[in-house]
């Protein structure tokens, strides 16, 4: 490069050649200079007043101090733009600011600065000596570096033909750099935190330190010094028990290492599933899982081992053992406690029972997929197994008030088998109570309405009325209590017969159970 100083021994055999009798573009091509610069230094010699025959009587001391003497006001020209490189960065980084702009500046304030060309090449050089990057040397076991893939990939819906397009993520463990992808829905932070936990359960254990992008979905903002990290990600974190260092906002050399991995991923996954259609995300990973292999057994470039073979003899062993179960994803919902002791889950319209003395207070839900717990400032009040159905209701007993509890422990068992303590026969007719089709809180209040006339009127006079009502194939709490509380003598020999399907006497055209069923309706 033109201004670039040359060596005194580069200089000499440029005097030494020049005064044999070669020429200018013989000297360049033979010692790899420019012709400017063979040009530049025989003028400064013969300015100098240095004859090429006597270049050879001085050392390279003295010739340097003879030739290079004005090079000094050249160091400090460079040294003089080299103060302003940090500012021209900061004004590079303007909307519209370009070198040449900058360059038209720098020359109306020092008018015998460099020209264009040297302007730029020493701010290149000053760029280089900025980027230098460092190399790392990664420890089995410490790091796994995740990210995903600039382009996606897609699939067929079968029944209308519709692409679906997905997300493709890549994670490699820094040592042996093990390699593991899958097709995923999003980058949403469900289908994020899922996709890292295969991971994790590919290789069979779970590195120090996950090294995730800024995306949202591990980051809610980037810091180089401290960001803020996602709850729910930190929490997965937690859940298996690794530490979380996202890479730096726009340092991509941070995660080098995966992105390189997804350049070569393009070549082994991608080129080879272009031709191929997949109606389902199943069938698209499980293809990619299947290439994936090939990649991770296929040996390293100048070496003779594969990834596989080195995280299997090596980084295997270095890995945490995982936890037994996987970790669910926690929403929450700030509820208020009602009347009636429970809380609703909106997203399964189900409620659940908290102690009863937080009636009317603001508590904060807390539920995965399996399990469901409820906090009142801070404090576990309740905790439930998630039951998906419908407005129904999951009850703690404990939870209820006293007077509450009875009601709460309604159900067709307790009613059958409170019946059946009485007679076999009041057992039959509260079954057919139960099989009324009716508001199942109404079935069991007549049923609790019919079973007390046991200790009311006793048991014999209850049992008499449920086989009167068996007979007559009615199932309800009218009847039983019109039975017993119209209770004569008369009545009751009468409704005996009736029992027994016979005529009764002075009715030859009525049968006794059609004589007791209109004397139930009077």
């Amino acid at each position: 490069m033109a201004g670039t100083p040359k060596s005194i021994s580069m200089i000499k055999q440029i005097l030494h050649l020049h005064g044999l009798g070669y020429g200018i573009k013989t000297i360049s091509r033979e010692l790899g200079v420019s012709k400017n610069t063979v040009k530049r230094y025989l003028r400064r010699a013969e300015s100098k007043g240095l004859p090429p025959e006597v270049v050879s009587t001085h050392n390279n001391e003295v010739l340097g101090h003879i030739l290079l003497e004005d090079n000094a006001q050249g160091r400090d020209k460079l040294s003089r733009l080299q103060q302003l490189f940090p500012d021209i960065s900061l004004e590079l980084e303007k909307t519209g600011v370009t070198l040449h702009y900058l360059w038209c500046k720098y020359k109306q304030t020092h008018p015998d600065g460099y020209q264009y060309s040297q302007f730029c090449y020493h701010y290149q050089k000053y760029g280089e000596s900025k980027s230098a990057v460092m190399h790392f040397e990664h420890e089995a076991g410490d790091k796994m570096f995740v990210d995903y893939a600039g382009k996606k990939l897609h699939w067929v819906e079968y029944g209308t033909g519709e692409i679906i397009e997905c997300e493709f993520f890549v994670s490699v463990l820094g040592y042996s750099q093990y390699t593991y992808a899958q097709a995923s829905p999003s980058q949403q932070k469900e289908d994020f935190i899922a996709s890292v936990q295969d991971a994790l359960h590919y290789y069979g254990g779970v590195p120090k330190v996950l090294v995730p992008d800024n995306l949202k979905s591990a980051v809610n903002k980037s810091s180089k010094y401290d960001p803020a990290l996602n709850e729910d990600f930190l929490d997965m974190a937690n859940h298996y028990g690794c530490g979380v260092l996202p890479a730096r906002s726009r340092r991509p050399r941070d995660k080098s290492l995966v992105e390189n991995h997804i350049r070569t991923l393009y070549t082994r996954i991608y080129a080879e599933l272009s031709d191929i259609t997949f109606f389902s995300l199943k069938e698209l990973n499980q293809a990619i899982l299947r290439c994936l292999e090939k990649h991770n057994t296929a040996p390293f470039q100048g070496k003779d081992c594969s990834r596989k073979q080195l995280f299997e003899e090596t980084e295997r062993e270095a890995l945490k053992s995982l936890p037994s179960e996987r970790h669910e994803i926690k929403k929450t919902r700030q509820v208020t406690v009602m009347k009636n002791c429970h809380v609703q889950l909106s997203d399964d319209k189900h409620y659940y029972s908290v102690p009863y003395r937080y009636i009317g207070e603001k508590v904060k839900l807390s539920y995965t997929s399996k399990e469901i717990s409820v906090y009142l400032r801070g404090e576990r009040v309740a905790f439930h197994i998630r039951d998906r159905k419908p407005y129904k209701y999951t009850t703690v007993r404990e939870h209820l008030p006293s007077h509450h509890r009875f009601v709460s422990e309604w159900n067709p068992d307790k009613f059958i088998n409170w019946a059946a303590g009485i007679n076999p026969d009041v057992k039959i007719y509260i079954e057919g109570v139960l099989s009324q089709k009716n508001y199942p809180e109404t079935l069991y209040r007549a049923c609790v309405g019919i079973l007390s006339f046991a200790g009311k009127l006793g048991k014999e006079r209850l049992v008499t009325a449920c086989r009167m009502g068996i007979r007559m194939n009615t199932y309800n709490y009218g009847f039983i209590s019109k039975v017993l509380n119209n209770n004569t003598d008369k009545l009751w020999a009468q409704g005996e017969q009736a029992s027994n399907n016979c005529k009764l006497p002075g009715h030859d055209n009525l049968r006794g159970s059609d004589y007791y069923k209109d004397m139930c309706n009077d």
